[in-house]
């Protein structure tokens, strides 16, 4: 309790979407060994990192310096160094038999940006500096012991995941709002483990039950309720009595189906068609849609009071472009389920540069798919940029550029104005900046600078 006189403070202290962003490097993807699982340092506190080639994965800090080790044949004993400069992290190459790449260019030395893929022989790291400063300070999936489908290294789905295990043991309904392939059954199918509940969970897909059976599949019937109802049919609600009821894409139900619902919710009782009996219930409801269902409500698509009873919760799960730090541990867990007779697999560093570097628009059923169709085509050896889907490696029209942070957008207009200052020469603008001139071409393809446009 405040002292006598003490004003007590409005503001919330700890909230994680208010947490700092702080510098981190991922180790995203070893290519002979995809199967280890990737892991993350914090580097706030750190003034060097220094990475080579070692007998086995370890990584330890000493007096500021992070050093860490990987069993790449590719890499030096003594690869390269980052330093913490000026407010800034510089990478330079140890003079390494297989050069540096960053975003598959070679550097002896360049500055990070947020964001950059360093390759590291068949290694690849991200740099990033726009990770909140949450959870410990070194995470590493090597092994992978007791991960699962819902293990992440993404600050933002882990909220949603921790954020699930606190609703998961009550009755309160939860609404998952994602993408289409961002995991809302997967989501589901956890919350109903963790519930405890005596009953099954039961998916339903609200927009695959042809509009004149809604009723009757979703409520079941008696028999002679109607032409071919041979025999009584309990109905999936019915069916997920003491369980769970999904229904998958809520949005995608028929208006009529949407008024027996909502008294089904209010009432915790059903009536099969046919019948003339309400019967109880023990209903658990998590509805999932990929649908804005605010916007069908003001469009009259879908009733209001029923998205009052269903949205007891809203857990948004984020895409799969939202959280690209767990594409690698995605990586393992897919091969796992499409090819567990391949713990041999490998990828070549151009696959790995592909995958790391799409945006996924289709999330992670569309990783799936593309890991299926390359594993089929390599039925042993590598996969390789052969074996990947034409979207994946770049031969269609790219995706839009990811939005930039505001530290990058301040960065990139402070850029523009210096090109604009000199022209277009990107050589004075390099000694403008003490920067190398590599070092500038890279921001302006990473900003898509149109540079011929501000030539004199």
């Amino acid at each position: 309790m405040a002292d006598k006189g003490d004003t007590l403070s409005l503001v919330e202290e700890n909230v994680p979407g208010q947490a700092r962003r702080v510098p981190h490097l991922f180790l995203e993807l070893e290519c002979d060994r995809p199967l280890v699982g990737p892991a993350r340092w914090r580097l706030v506190g750190i003034e060097q990192v220094r990475v080579g080639r070692g007998g086995a994965r370890r990584s330890k800090v000493a007096s500021k310096v992070l050093s860490i080790q990987v069993p790449d044949g590719w890499m030096s004993v003594e690869h390269i160094e980052i330093r913490h400069v000026d407010g800034g992290w510089i990478a330079r190459d140890l003079g390494a038999k297989n050069r540096m790449l960053i975003d598959g260019q070679a550097a002896s030395e360049a500055e990070l940006s947020n964001g950059d893929l360093l390759q590291l022989g068949h290694t690849f790291f991200r740099f990033r500096t726009d990770v909140p400063d949450v959870g410990p300070a070194t995470v590493d999936f090597q092994g992978l012991e007791g991960v699962g489908p819902l293990s992440t290294l993404s600050p933002a789905f882990g909220a949603v995941v921790e954020r699930s295990a606190a609703v998961a043991r009550g009755r309160v309904p939860v609404l998952l709002v994602g993408e289409s392939g961002t995991g809302k059954e997967v989501l589901a199918r956890n919350i109903h483990a963790q519930s405890g509940r005596r009953g099954a969970l039961v998916p339903v897909n609200c927009g695959a039950i042809p509009p004149n059976l809604v009723e009757s599949e979703l409520f079941g019937h008696k028999k002679g309720a109607f032409s071919g109802a041979s025999h009584d049919r309990p109905g999936w609600v019915r069916t997920s009595d003491g369980g769970t009821l999904f229904l998958d894409e809520i949005g995608d139900l028929p208006a009529t189906a949407q008024a027996a619902f909502l008294r089904v919710l209010q009432e915790a009782e059903i009536v099969p068609v046919g019948g003339s009996r309400p019967e109880p219930l023990d209903l658990r409801v998590v509805a999932a849609t990929h649908h804005d269902l605010k916007r069908l409500v003001r469009e009259g698509r879908f009733r209001h009071d029923l998205l009052a009873r269903l949205d007891g919760v809203t857990l948004r799960l984020p895409a799969l472009r939202d959280r690209t730090e767990d594409i690698p541990l995605l990586l393992v867990l897919l091969v796992r389920k499409v090819a567990p007779e391949r713990p041999d697999l490998r990828f070549t560093p151009a696959a790995g540069q592909a995958i790391l570097q799409y945006r996924w628009p289709l999330n992670i059923r569309e990783l799936e798919q593309a890991l299926a169709g390359a594993l089929a085509l390599s039925p042993s050896g590598s996969i390789e940029v052969a074996h990947l889907p034409e979207t994946v490696v770049g031969t269609e029209e790219p995706e839009p550029p990811r939005e930039l942070t505001p530290e990058e957008s301040k960065h990139r207009d402070e850029l523009v104005l210096l090109i604009r200052e000199h022209g277009g020469n990107l050589s004075a603008v390099a000694r403008v900046l003490q920067k190398g001139r590599t070092q500038i071409l890279r921001w302006v393809a990473r900003y898509g600078i149109d540079v011929e446009s501000m030539r004199s």
